[in-house]
């Protein structure tokens, strides 16, 4: 897991991650890696419009943002 986070951050590339907090939430999170410190990572949640502070070990699934989505109108 920890590869494909670091591979993403390399290609400056969005994610979408299965996550599970502390107290057993599971979240669906699109983010942008900003820093990978030993079993931690710091990025941009979309989700929550914040900087963010996850461990490695509650991801569950890291799914690359293959493409931009667009607004239909």
């Amino acid at each position: 897991m920890k590869e494909q986070l670091i591979k993403a951050m390399q290609n400056n590339q969005l994610v979408d991650l299965m996550y599970i907090s502390q107290e057993g939430e599971i979240t669906k999170r699109r983010i942008k890696l900003i820093s990978i410190v030993g079993d931690r990572f710091q990025a941009f949640c979309f989700t929550k419009h914040a900087k963010r502070t996850f461990i490695t070990d509650n991801v569950l699934a890291v799914m690359p943002v293959l493409r931009k989505e667009r607004n239909v109108i």
